[in-house]
């Protein structure tokens, strides 16, 4: 068995990783790369996927990140099954049209801007025909039924804990005579949390590839973070302001209600405090949880049987439209407003940071991953200001970090969840975190366990033989293109010394064209101090 990683090695997005066993080609998860530009350049490597020539495709749950370059596959001549459960199709419904429209849209202002200049227009990534035409490829599976998607090849799915219908998957086949077991554990959820169950104990594996986003920490208490968001919403009641909380539109939403639901009964969410949902994917994906009862947590179904919903609350109001959402900010007085995305890179929080983020008196809550890059890590990493949408806004709210409504284990329900194996893997991989993060929890596993733990790079293609020594191949200007900084600094050093030749004749043109240059310099320096400040 050869496996290639797509994605989601050495960092967190774009899960994805191909198997070839024999003559079946196939993959497991077909995420969207998200980060910073070079991260997201990932996205356009469509020859090295080769869709046409994968025979299925596993999918462990809904999220963007698994899933987000399914229909830019069959944009490629995919046509073959994907398999998945019923709530994951269902979500996937309304998850990847909902990201061809974002796609679409991107292209479509990213043109405005190049026809402006005249540079050629660029296409999107994928389009809503695309998405639309991945829907029938679509087929459902159950928890803990095997199945066989090809011939030699036996797939198992059992409950993963971490969002509605997410899925670890068993991959078993024999090669060369041998049998050998392969556990993915995709994205893995933490017990006891709101509306799911917990996940299932792994039995065991030859080979298991292990997500790490928290590897390194473990999350605060429940309790401890419901009475925190508590505060925060006290916080900006007493001062009149707002308390705008970046939320993943599946899952973390619906938790949050779940959770205003809880505070609610101890009379912690004042009644004349309104409450928003303004995401119409996060509306929708609540409609779709409100259909996919059997997937719920025991606590969930018996408030369900006595009358209570914990998805409703009386002062909850959806805005689909987006004269709904403007008219939010343009209501003075204090309200919650629960908005996508979670890391505040796109969508119409943005916009709702712009109108609170410089408030003192407004909080914002953040309650997930905060990847490398986004508006969301810059400004949990203490920045002074942020730019959003070519402005500069202050940060005067309040921020709030609550990790408990965290979807993935932290290390120590990670570690927990290894010891329930009734045998040892020959093989822990690491995917789906940092690098820091992963050595600091790769060493952790060994100790323990003894386990030996392996951490991939991006498009590494690994030979897997137990009990022998991993063959590994990468091209490391492929994972980590080498920053040639000697050269940029150099070339910054031509640059200014050019500038200040030139300087001597521009002090004599007219003092209009001197004060434009001027500025055009000063805000040339405002980058550079940024920058030297990220260093």
């Amino acid at each position: 068995m050869k496996i290639t990683f797509m994605g989601a090695a050495r960092t967190v997005s774009g899960s994805c990783y191909i198997l070839e066993c024999g003559s079946t080609r196939f993959a497991l998860d077909c995420g969207l790369h998200q980060g910073n530009k070079e991260i997201e350049k990932r996205n356009w490597n469509f020859d090295q996927y080769n869709g046409k020539q994968l025979d299925f495709i596993l999918i462990t749950h809904a999220h963007i990140d698994h899933t987000g370059l399914l229909p830019a596959l069959v944009s490629k001549g995919f046509k073959n099954p994907i398999y998945c459960t019923a709530a994951t199709r269902s979500l996937l419904e309304i998850m990847l049209l909902d990201s061809a429209h974002i796609q679409e849209m991107e292209a479509e202002w990213a043109n405005r801007k190049r026809l402006r200049v005249g540079s050629q227009p660029i296409r999107p990534l994928y389009t809503t025909t695309d998405a639309e035409n991945t829907m029938p490829l679509l087929a459902t599976v159950e928890y803990a039924k095997t199945f066989e998607p090809a011939p030699g090849i036996k797939v198992t799915y059992k409950d993963a804990g971490h969002i509605l219908g997410s899925a670890f998957i068993e991959v078993e086949y024999e090669q060369d005579g041998k049998s050998t077991k392969l556990v993915f554990s995709g994205d893995l959820g933490r017990p006891e949390q709101l509306i799911i169950s917990d996940p299932t104990e792994v039995d065991c594996a030859d080979y298991l590839f292990l997500e790490s986003t928290y590897g390194n920490r473990n999350h605060k208490d429940e309790a401890g973070s419901m009475d925190e968001l508590a505060e925060a919403i006290a916080y900006s009641y007493e001062h009149k302001e707002k308390v705008v909380i970046p939320a993943f539109a599946v899952e973390r939403s619906q938790q949050l209600i779940y959770t205003l639901f809880l505070l609610q009964k101890q009379g912690k969410v004042p009644a004349d405090m309104p409450v928003y949902l303004d995401s119409p994917l996060a509306i929708r994906a609540t409609e779709i949880f409100r259909k996919h009862p059997e997937f719920f947590d025991e606590e969930t179904r018996k408030l369900l049987a006595n009358g209570e919903n914990p998805l409703d609350l009386p002062n909850l109001h959806f805005t689909e439209s987006r004269e709904q959402s403007q008219a939010i900010n343009e209501t003075r007085g204090p309200a919650i407003i629960i908005s996508a995305s979670g890391m505040a890179n796109a969508g119409r929080i943005k916009h709702h940071l712009r109108h609170n983020l410089w408030r003192p008196g407004a909080s914002v809550v953040f309650v997930g991953w905060q990847g490398v890059g986004t508006p969301g890590r810059k400004i949990l990493g203490g920045a002074n200001k942020i730019r959003l949408f070519g402005e500069e806004v202050a940060i005067n709210a309040k921020i709030f970090t609550i990790n408990s409504f965290s979807g993935h284990a932290g290390q120590d329900e990670l570690m927990n969840w290894l010891g329930t194996m009734k045998g040892k893997p020959v093989k822990v991989i690491l995917v789906h975190g940092e690098a820091e993060v992963q050595e600091e929890f790769g060493a952790l596993i060994t100790d323990k366990f003894g386990f030996s733990v392996h951490i991939p790079e991006y498009m590494e293609e690994l030979e897997l033989e137990p009990g022998a020594e991993f063959m590994s191949v990468v091209d490391m200007e492929v994972a980590r293109p080498r920053v040639d900084w000697e050269f940029l600094l150099a070339d910054s050093e031509n640059l200014y010394a050019e500038l200040k030749k030139r300087v001597h004749d521009v002090e004599n043109r007219p003092w209009v064209d001197q004060a434009e240059l001027r500025d055009k310099l000063l805000d040339i320096n405002r980058n550079i101090v940024e920058l030297v400040s990220e260093m």
